[in-house]
């Protein structure tokens, strides 16, 4: 697909066409798509939904139409934008991105059917009432990713086992940072390592906080899950890479584009079953005999030219637990 016109695909109902604007569009069913990300930076999820969505015989442009709200990581715009895609009357949202797109499109409506994927566990989010009977409206999938963070410090530790700080990058405007940090400086502890927090909550930020990891002796880095950061990967992977900094961080994502490690689940087949149930939906499924599905797999993704480049050489225990090695 041209570039122009995955933008024309992805923004036009944002900057173009108003929702009735053809007997076309009045005849096929809509779908809301919410995400806190951007969509230069999200086809191959974005793909993935669309192939679920094939996945249960509706095709975008011919027997469907999607509706597109992207945030681009400023979290402040996604109960606007929500509140838009219900306002236009869509059938049901594909809320992504991660928490902050779920919660918005939940406090957006009680009525129109709502797909989520979050990181987190959606009954303490207050999303669903159980995982195997949702209740309400929404329904969708978690993997889990948040709750990894004091598994990928005990990676990078076996990593860089040295003296050294290891910085925590977290955007401290995320509903559970306070949490998050709480968890990771906790298990740090327990490794006798010292760890600095660090906060960023946009590009700008980012580059002073790689300005200033000399000053406190930062030698390395866990990069917390949030769309923020993975909307800005190739920002923070260039950081690391000019500043020698080892990184870890929750998605294959960064290490496709450079990264060093990284720990988490596989966010492509979730967004795939997220094109499932909202097309299970559109053909009539309740929201309630769909069940929250969670990833079962985590994957360890080493990129090894990577690691020569820092001058690390990877322990063979963490090589033999790899589930891909990039070269």
């Amino acid at each position: 697909m041209k570039r122009r016109e995955f933008i024309a695909i992805s923004t036009g109902a944002v900057i173009a066409r108003p929702f009735a604007a053809s007997a076309q569009q009045a005849a096929l069913p809509v779908i809301g798509y919410l995400s806190a990300r951007s969509p230069d930076e999200s086809l191959q999820h974005l793909n993935a939904f669309r192939s679920g969505l094939s996945d249960a015989r509706y095709v975008e442009g011919r027997n469907v139409l999607v509706e597109y709200r992207w945030a681009e990581g400023r979290y402040d715009r996604l109960p606007m934008l929500a509140s838009e895609l219900v306002q236009s009357g869509v059938a049901v949202v594909a809320a992504t991105g991660g928490n902050v797109s779920a919660l918005a499109a939940k406090h957006a409506t009680e009525t129109i059917p709502i797909v989520f994927i979050v990181g987190s566990d959606p009954v303490e989010l207050g999303l669903v009432t159980s995982l195997n009977r949702p209740g309400g409206n929404l329904t969708g999938m978690s993997v889990f990713t948040t709750e990894l963070g004091a598994k990928r410090l005990e990676l990078l530790h076996e990593l860089v086992p040295t003296d050294f700080v290891i910085g925590f990058l977290i955007n401290p405007n995320y509903q559970s940072s306070v949490r998050k940090s709480a968890d990771v400086q906790a298990a740090a502890r327990s490794m006798g390592r010292r760890l600095a927090v660090l906060n960023s909550s946009n590009e700008r930020e980012i580059d002073q906080v790689f300005k200033g990891l000399a000053q406190q002796n930062v030698h390395a880095l866990l990069v917390d899950a949030d769309t923020l950061f993975v909307s800005r990967r190739h920002q923070l992977v260039a950081l690391a890479a000019h500043y020698s900094i080892p990184a870890i961080y929750d998605l294959r994502d960064y290490v496709a584009v450079g990264g060093l490690m990284s720990y988490g689940a596989s966010l492509t087949n979730a967004y795939r079953r997220v094109g499932t149930y909202v097309g299970r939906i559109l053909r009539g499924s309740p929201v309630s005999d769909l069940p929250v599905e969670q990833a079962v797999k985590v994957e360890l993704v080493i990129n090894l030219k990577t690691t020569k480049a820092l001058g690390l050489e990877v322990p063979a225990t963490l090589l033999a637990r790899a589930d891909e090695v990039i070269e």
